[in-house]
């Protein structure tokens, strides 16, 4: 069957959708997105991530293009029409279409597009094996709270490090302090405290992670909200990655470099298994 994705006002055969070469988001990566995991049919942190596209928008002078009721239609008609039960939901804003130029033309109409994407990870309630990170450089621009489109960075730590045979890049910034994942938070786990960079321009502030912390003050876990060294992380009992479709996951090894025992952290799984426990209940309840 053929992917129903949604642009501009309608929904359509994925091979039927068409973006101008002009458009800015092509040409500049002058737009925003959000990426959302869809569980047991319903979309997680919805109204967080509306709000931190609105945010993003808003920091780049893009005007919103739809209220956040019309953008929940948009996306619970995307996962309806698509039948997905598990898996990711994508939702793009750009500047709009105009002639080339660096300076934006006043008065231009977003472009909107979403679609959905199987599940490409375990479900949630598989077993956790552990994944494996590989230390890639930082090479990402000034800002990356804003959740723009300019992921080069990341597609270049990200490629490093499956060229080095790991499932996810750790970015170093050039301080040698650690400051997230190539698409995911990530905190290390030391005397049963979780470490947790604090919220700067230079990380995006997780939705993911914004619910761990939720867990984390619930279940009484301590944090330290500070910034660390890849020695550091080396050195860690436990670390974990969250991200909007793969939840709460444990790391087993960095670098090559077992992390702790270098099986799945009591307390990782412990976080995930809580986590997973209450998206649903709000789920459930919306």
């Amino acid at each position: 069957m053929t992917r129903t994705v949604y642009l501009n006002g309608e929904f359509v055969p994925e091979d039927e959708a068409r973006i101008p070469i002009m458009d800015r988001g092509l040409l500049f990566a002058d737009a925003i997105y959000e990426g959302m995991g869809v569980l047991d049919g319903g979309i997680v942190d919805v109204l967080r991530h509306l709000a931190r596209l609105r945010r993003s928008l808003a920091e780049v002078g893009i005007p919103e293009p739809h209220t956040e009721e019309e953008l929940l239609g948009i996306l619970m008609e995307l996962v309806r029409r698509n039948d997905v039960d598990e898996g990711f939901l994508y939702l793009h804003v750009t500047r709009g279409v105009a002639e080339r130029n660096y300076v934006p033309a006043a008065g231009l109409i977003p472009t909107v597009f979403g679609f959905t994407q199987p599940l490409c990870g375990a479900p949630a309630d598989a077993e956790p094996a552990g994944l494996t990170m590989s230390s890639q450089p930082d090479l990402r621009w000034a800002r990356r709270d804003i959740k723009t489109t300019n992921l080069l960075g990341q597609v270049l730590a990200n490629w490093g490090a499956s060229e080095a045979g790991a499932d996810e890049a750790l970015l170093v910034a050039p301080d040698g302090t650690v400051t997230e994942g190539g698409s995911v938070s990530f905190f290390p786990v030391v005397d049963r405290t979780v470490l947790v960079r604090p919220l700067s321009q230079d990380i995006l502030p997780g939705v993911t992670r914004s619910t761990l912390l939720e867990v984390l003050e619930a279940e009484g876990i301590p944090i330290d909200e500070c910034t660390y060294t890849l020695g550091e992380v080396l050195a860690a009992d436990e670390a974990m990655i969250t991200g909007a479709s793969s939840y709460v996951d444990p790391i087993v090894a960095i670098d090559g470099q077992a992390i702790g025992t270098g099986l799945p952290g009591n307390l990782t799984l412990h976080l995930r298994s809580t986590y997973l426990a209450l998206v649903r209940s709000r789920l459930r309840s919306d």
